[in-house]
């Protein structure tokens, strides 16, 4: 990495030194920014606006502008130049004078309006992540720019169009991935690779599938998707909306930077948790009963019990209006309510629909004899206290809370509607073993939540969004599945994670099979196999897992030209503590942050044992301090986390903590690929065999 040769070169006249006229725009482009802000923040809306709602509305926009159009110092402005061949758009005629185009996070312009800055989703930026030697898309020079401490220090040209320079890889690029990853996650828009753009950029009318192993960028390239489609399809999404769900609440804080450094500040984040709280959480479920009820079929079992509620009718209904009398009998009634349930909509909206089909029955009745009513007649029938009567006996309104309560505390009524559906043993599983007198008294489980969600669904239709993006999905049950797909029935999906790091009792098997349960069964499935972040020594050491976990999947190929540091030591049951505490001192020579991770059962002792040693640690989630760079993290939360050093503790502990093998070995597999620069893994065990296999300790 260096900049070109004229650059290096001593030359008094800062005009015909490239570096210092690129920082030069650098300085053009932030002032030109600072005037975009100080038009936005001098706009004065007092007489523009009809009342104080317009006027708020107006204002919140403003501050949004505002916020938007913050120049964040350690935040490159720009990262990159096109020089085009050609003007684009243009016929392109031989000898047309090209154009050139700065490439950043947002757009920038100058007083008259010229770009000085052209935004990463703009169609006139796409050559700069898929032009290529191969294929130059009209571009003639692509040029990367480094940067320290938010100074424009250095630059690296590609000529794509001369054919007499051989393709190089990037040196910018490379430092940019391997660049160590502290505090939370930042944006890819430097780095994003031509099998990313193309997911990023796929358009908003399908949902879009991303299987990637550790450290391919799933979660990046996410993101960046709904930053892309926020572009293009503005006005759409803004009245849509856009969500943003993840595993956690640490692991939304994790990413929460990201769209906000991009420019995007309305897209909202949530857990599955989150939108399914409809009752407190204050149980917790045996994993048997946990996978019944994320079972699909629960969803089978709800829409009976729902649909039980309503009767057919045993008499007629008699509305008096004046002084005559309009009667339905009970057979014309019975149809009503069988046409209703035959047509299979939500039980509210046929709750409501109810009184407007007997009002039409006496209406009918009311034409024949001579009258002529009209709507407003039939609005009256159906406010009558009869029919109203008649509604609340045949088609009585349903609390899902209330449902569920009953269906998992009453044998006889979960065994009527479960029948065909659950074996006796899957109801047992899921019954109650006291019984509860109240909702709110209830410790309801988190499945219990997603249950009352679906019921709730049944009853009234979920509002959906115009895109959601699931992370970590390969975690969800089916039902939790059937939660989020309501939120976009009617807007598109990006479904991110990886089958090999399911480590749930219900953890997914297909991706076909769980987008299926999405409602999103024709959604394309990309897989990233390119790894940016786990060294190459680590990533191919925990492949050795994949045929076991999840055979099929294509091994994660890491492009750090970096290796890392990587050794397995063996120890003693009397030394193997030592040897932890040991590995642990070793790595904190360095710089960056260590983690020491463990089977949970495993935590106390070596607790005891740093503290012997005099080694602080912090817990998952604690941030770092220049003091206290060590966490201790149970395997069962080491998810989604990284370090740039990890010791891993008794591998065959970590599979042994989990109910079965599959699951252990999948728990192993997030263990071992949490480092970014290395890795040393202690055992006094004999490892699993299928770790072991063709292995060289050292």
């Amino acid at each position: 990495m260096s900049t070109p040769p004229d650059s290096a070169m001593s030359v008094p006249d800062p005009s015909d030194d490239p570096l210092s006229r690129e920082r030069a725009h650098l300085t053009h482009s932030r002032a030109a920014l600072r005037s975009m802000r100080e038009d936005v923040e001098s706009l004065d809306i007092r007489d523009v606006t009809a009342n104080w709602v317009n006027a708020e509305v107006l204002s919140r926009q403003i501050e949004e502008r505002v916020k938007a159009l913050a120049d964040l110092s350690h935040t490159p402005l720009f990262f990159g130049r096109l020089d085009y061949l050609h003007s684009p758009g243009a016929d392109q005629a031989e000898g047309a004078e090209g154009e050139r185009f700065y490439i950043g996070r947002r757009h920038v312009h100058d007083a008259d309006g010229d770009p000085m800055v052209i935004d990463w989703r703009a169609p006139v930026s796409q050559p700069f992540y898929r032009a290529s030697k191969k294929n130059p898309l009209d571009i003639a020079l692509r040029r990367r720019f480094g940067y320290t401490a938010g100074d424009l220090t250095a630059y690296e040209d590609e000529h794509l169009s001369d054919p007499a320079e051989a393709a190089a890889t990037s040196k910018l690029l490379q430092q940019e991935i391997e660049r160590p990853r502290v505090g939370p996650m930042r944006d890819i828009v430097a780095t994003i690779q031509p099998e990313q753009d193309e997911i990023v950029r796929s358009g908003l009318g399908g949902s879009v599938c991303v299987q990637g192993g550790p450290g391919t960028g799933k979660t990046a390239v996410g993101l960046h998707r709904v930053a892309y489609l926020l572009y293009a399809h503005r006005d759409r999404l803004a009245r849509t909306g856009t969500l943003v769900i993840g595993p956690n609440a640490s692991f939304l804080h994790y990413i929460e930077q990201v769209l906000p450094a991009l420019g995007e500040l309305e897209v909202k984040q949530a857990t599955v948790d989150d939108l399914v709280a409809h009752v407190e959480v204050r149980g917790r479920d045996e994993a048997a009963a946990a996978v019944v009820k994320g079972d699909a079929r629960m969803a089978e079992v709800l829409r009976r019990a729902v649909r039980s509620h309503v009767t057919m009718p045993v008499e007629p209904v008699m509305v008096v209006r004046g002084s005559r009398r309009w009667r339905v009998p009970a057979y014309e009634l019975e149809v009503i309510v069988r046409e209703l349930l035959d047509r299979d909509i939500r039980y509210g909206a046929a709750r409501e629909a109810l009184p407007q089909r007997i009002a039409h029955a006496v209406l009918v009745q009311m034409e024949r004899s001579g009258e002529a009513p009209d709507d407003r007649v039939q609005d009256a029938v159906a406010r009558n206290p009869a029919v109203k009567a008649a509604v609340k006996s045949l088609w009585p309104p349903v609390e899902p809370a209330k449902l569920v309560l009953r269906l998992l505390s009453d044998a006889d009524f979960l065994a009527t509607h479960a029948e065909g559906v659950l074996t006796e043993h899957e109801q047992k599983t899921i019954l109650w073993s006291r019984p509860v007198r109240s909702v709110k008294s209830a410790k309801w489980a988190a499945a219990d939540a997603v249950l009352i969600d679906e019921a709730t669904d049944l009853v009234q239709r979920t509002h959906s969004l115009g895109h959601v993006v699931l992370d970590e999905a390969q975690d969800l049950s089916p039902m939790q599945y059937r939660a989020v797909g309501r939120r976009c029935t009617t807007g598109s999906a990006t479904v991110l994670g990886d089958l090999a790091q399911g480590t749930t009792p219900w953890a997914t098997r297909s991706w076909e099979e769980a987008l299926t349960h999405l409602g999103k069964g024709d959604a394309v499935v990309e897989e990233l196999t390119a790894g940016f972040r786990v060294p190459t020594d680590v990533i191919t050491y925990a492949s050795r897992l994949l045929p076991h976990i999840a055979p099929g999947l294509t091994p994660v190929a890491s492009v750090r030209e970096n290796p890392g540091f990587f050794e397995v030591r063996p120890a003693t049951a009397d030394t193997a503590d030592a040897e932890v505490v040991a590995a642990c001192e070793e790595l904190l020579r360095n710089e960056g942050s260590v983690g020491l991770i463990a089977a949970d059962a495993r935590v106390p002792l070596l607790a005891e044992a740093l503290a012997a040693a005099g080694l602080p640690y912090l817990g998952p989630g604690e941030e770092t301090t220049l003091t206290t760079r060590l966490t201790l993290v149970p395997a069962s939360l080491a998810k989604g986390l990284e370090y740039d050093y990890v010791v891993l503790d008794e591998p065959r502990a970590v599979v042994d903590g989990e109910p079965d093998e599959r699951t252990g070995l999948r728990r192993l597999y997030v263990s071992l690929t949490r480092a970014v620069s290395g890795l040393i893994v202690t055992h006094a065990a004999p490892l699993p065999p299928q770790l072991s296999q063709d292995q060289s300790e050292s």
